[in-house]
C-alpha cells in the first residue's frame, strides 16, 4: 500500500510548518512540448506537494538563445506559463508548490509572466528565480578551454553558455516561501532534490539521502518513461492513452515509493523502473550531480503495491568542486532526404540511389567550387522486399548544399522503379560543447521578487574515485548442459540514451539466474562488434548487482551526437532494441520457463 501523508493546505498562504512524514513529488513532463494532460492529472488525482516538469535539453538552449536575439523578453518555455494559467487557482488551493527549469535563458522574463498570469486572476504568488548558471556573457574565460571528451578547442562564437547548478539554490527558494520556483539550466533531477533538502533539512553532507532524492528525480524526470511508457515488454502495459505520470513518496531518510495516479494507464514495476534507473548515465558508481556523486550500483527496486515500487541502497559520495558547464555553438549544415523503395532487391537497389545521388551531390559541389562534404552518411531501414532510405551530407557553407535539394527528387523519376525520394532540407548544425568551471567561479543566487540574495554552496568537493571499482560482480559462468540460441530479448529488458557522443545501453536480466551467462556471453568486445561500423570508440560496462543489470557505454559512436549527427538515431533511443536482437547460448529450459519480474 502507498504511505499515507498530510494533505498540504487549502490556502495559498500555507506553506510548510513542520516536517511532513513523507513529501510526495509528481513530474508531469519530459521536455518542452509533452502533453497538457499530464499536469491536470497529477494535481487532480496524484495528491501531490509538488509538480516538476524538465522543459531544457541541449538542444533546447540553443533554440531559446535565437529567440531571445530576436526578443529580448524571450528565451523561456512559454508553454509553462500558460499550463500555470489555467492550473494556478487550484495549484494554490491544495498548497501544492512547483519547481520547474523553464526558465532557460530569461529566468526574470519568464517570473513576469506568470506575476502577470497571477494578476489576471487576482492571485498572489511569490515566484523565486535561480540566476547564475548563465554564463552567455563570459564566453571569454573559455577561450582557452578543451572540450571535456573530445579535446576540441573552444568555437570562435556560442549562441549558449550555462553551468549545470544544483539542488540547494531550489531549496533556499522555497525555504524563502516561494510558491513557484523557477530556474535556468539546473541537472534535472535537482528539481526533486531541491524541494526534499527543503523539506527534510538534508545538508550538503548527508550524502546517502541526496544520493536517494538524486535517484528519485531521475526516476521521474523523464515523465512516463518511468511509468510504462517505452518498456521493452509493451504488451504488458495494457494502454498508454491516459497513461500515469509519475510520482515519487519520500521519507526523511530518503527511501521513496515510485507510483502513479490511481486508475491511470501504465505500469510501475521492477522493470519499467529499472530501465529508467540506467537511461543516460554513464558510470553507476560515480553519477555525478553538483551536490553528491551517487553509486547506485546496489540500489534495489522491489514491487511494493499496486503499481507501486519501493526503491532503497542509493549510496553517496562528496561531489566535485566544478560544474559541468554546456556551451551551443552554430556549426555548419546538413542536408537530409528521404526515401522508400518497394519491390523485389529493394534494398540493392536503395543503396544504388543513395550512392547516385551522393556522388551526384559530390560532383555538383566540387564543379562550384565548394570544398568536399565533411561527413556524409547512408542509412537503409528495412528489408529485401521494402526499404526506407536515408541520405545526408554535412558542409560548413549553406550554399554548397542549396542547389542540392531538388536533385533529390530526381530519383524518382531516373533511377529505380517502385520508389519516392523527398526533396532534401537543409538545415543549421548546433553543436555541444562541454567542459568543467570550478564552483567558486559560478556565484548564483535566488531572488524571490526582493533582489538577488547569494546562494551559499558547497564547494569543497572531496570525490575521490569510483565505486564501481568496488564492485563485487556476479560471476560470469558460460552455460551449461543442453545448449539453445536464444535473443537477449527473452532474457532481458533494456534502455537506451546518450551522453554526447557516446551511447549508453543498460541491460537488466529478467531473471537473476540469467546475469551469470550474460555477463559471460555479453562482452564489451562483442558489443562494439554488434555496432559496427558506427561504434568507433571503446565500450565500457559497469556492474549493477542490485538490479542484476550491466550498463554499456559506447564511446565514439553517434557521429558527433545531437543535431551534430548525420545519424538518424543520434540520441541512441534505438540501440536498447537493437541490442536485446543479439543471440546467445543458454540453457534450453530457460527457453520453456516464463519470464519474471525483479
Amino acid at each position: 500500500a502507498l504511505l499515507t501523508f498530510g494533505s498540504g493546505g487549502s490556502s495559498s498562504n500555507i506553506i510548510l510548518t513542520s516536517m511532513r512524514q513523507s513529501v510526495r513529488i509528481g513530474c508531469y513532463g519530459a521536455m518542452w512540448g509533452d502533453t497538457g494532460l499530464s499536469a491536470p492529472q497529477l494535481l487532480k488525482g496524484g495528491n501531490v506537494n509538488y509538480l516538476v516538469c524538465d522543459y531544457l535539453a541541449e538542444l533546447t538552449l540553443a533554440i531559446m538563445a535565437a529567440q531571445k536575439m530576436k526578443n529580448k523578453e524571450a528565451g523561456f518555455a512559454s508553454d509553462f506559463v500558460k499550463t500555470m494559467g489555467e492550473l494556478l487557482p487550484e495549484i494554490l488551493q491544495k498548497g501544492v508548490r512547483v519547481v520547474v527549469n523553464a526558465g532557460g535563458l530569461n529566468v526574470e522574463s519568464c517570473r513576469k509572466a506568470l506575476l502577470a498570469v497571477a494578476k489576471k486572476h487576482k492571485l498572489e504568488i511569490k515566484v523565486g528565480c535561480v540566476v547564475g548558471d548563465d554564463l552567455s556573457s563570459r564566453q571569454d574565460e573559455f577561450r582557452e578551454t578543451r572540450e571535456m571528451f573530445s579535446g576540441a578547442s573552444f568555437p570562435p562564437m556560442v549562441l549558449s553558455a550555462n553551468a549545470y547548478l544544483g539542488a540547494f539554490p531550489i531549496a533556499q527558494a522555497l525555504d524563502s516561501g516561494c510558491h513557484i520556483v523557477v530556474t535556468g539550466r539546473v541537472v534535472d533531477s535537482a528539481l526533486v532534490l531541491g524541494p526534499l533538502i527543503h523539506e527534510f533539512g538534508w545538508g550538503p553532507r548527508d550524502l546517502d539521502k541526496l544520493s536517494q532524492g538524486t535517484l528519485a528525480g531521475h526516476l521521474v524526470e523523464c515523465g512516463a518513461q518511468g511509468t510504462g511508457g517505452l518498456f521493452t515488454d509493451w504488451q504488458s502495459v495494457d494502454s498508454w492513452v491516459n497513461i500515469g505520470f509519475p510520482i515519487v513518496e519520500v521519507l526523511p531518510d530518503g527511501e521513496f515509493l515510485l507510483t502513479k495516479p490511481a486508475g491511470t494507464d501504465g505500469l510501475v514495476a521492477p522493470g519499467p523502473a529499472a530501465e529508467q534507473l540506467l537511461y543516460e548515465i554513464h558510470d553507476p558508481g560515480a553519477y555525478h550531480v553538483p551536490d553528491v556523486a551517487c553509486d547506485w550500483t546496489n540500489v534495489s527496486i522491489v514491487q511494493a503495491g499496486e503499481n507501486t515500487v519501493r526503491v532503497t541502497g542509493a549510496r553517496g559520495q562528496p561531489p566535485t568542486d566544478t560544474y559541468k558547464c554546456i556551451c551551443t555553438y552554430p556549426n555548419g549544415f546538413k542536408l537530409v532526404t528521404l526515401g522508400q523503395v518497394i519491390g523485389h532487391d529493394a534494398r540493392a537497389k536503395a543503396q544504388r540511389v543513395c550512392q547516385t545521388l551522393l556522388t551526384r551531390w559530390e560532383q555538383m559541389a566540387r564543379e562550384s567550387g565548394h570544398k568536399p562534404f565533411s561527413d556524409s552518411r547512408i542509412e537503409l531501414i528495412g528489408g529485401d522486399f521494402e526499404v526506407s532510405l536515408r541520405l545526408s551530407v554535412r558542409h560548413t557553407d549553406r550554399k554548397a548544399l542549396q542547389p542540392l535539394v531538388r536533385e533529390s527528387a530526381t530519383a524518382a523519376v531516373s533511377m529505380a522503379q517502385g520508389g519516392w525520394v523527398s526533396p532534401g532540407t537543409v538545415s543549421n548544425v548546433v553543436s555541444a560543447f562541454m567542459c568543467l568551471k570550478n564552483k567558486g567561479e559560478v556565484p548564483c543566487s535566488v531572488d524571490c521578487g526582493d533582489g538577488p540574495v547569494v546562494c551559499t554552496v558547497d564547494m569543497q568537493g572531496g570525490f575521490q574515485e569510483s565505486a564501481s571499482k568496488h564492485v563485487k560482480p556476479v560471476a560470469a559462468k558460460p552455460p551449461v548442459g543442453s545448449l539453445v540460441k536464444m535473443k537477449l530479448r527473452q532474457l532481458c529488458w533494456a534502455r537506451s540514451g546518450d551522453k554526447g557522443d557516446a551511447a549508453n545501453i543498460g541491460l537488466i536480466a529478467r531473471r537473476p539466474e540469467f546475469l551469470p551467462v550474460l555477463r559471460h556471453s555479453v562482452t564489451t568486445e562483442r558489443v562494439r562488434m554488434y555496432f559496427q561500423p558506427d561504434c568507433k570508440g571503446h565500450v565500457e560496462r559497469f556492474d549493477l548487482p542490485g538490479i542484476s543489470a550491466m550498463n554499456f557505454l559506447l564511446h565514439n559512436t553517434l557521429g558527433g551526437g545531437g543535431s551534430s549527427s548525420l545519424h538518424a538515431d543520434p540520441l541512441a533511443k534505438t540501440y536498447g532494441q537493437r541490442l536485446l536482437e543479439m543471440e546467445i547460448e543458454a540453457p534450453a529450459e530457460w527457453a520453456l520457463a516464463p519470464t519474471s519480474r525483479l
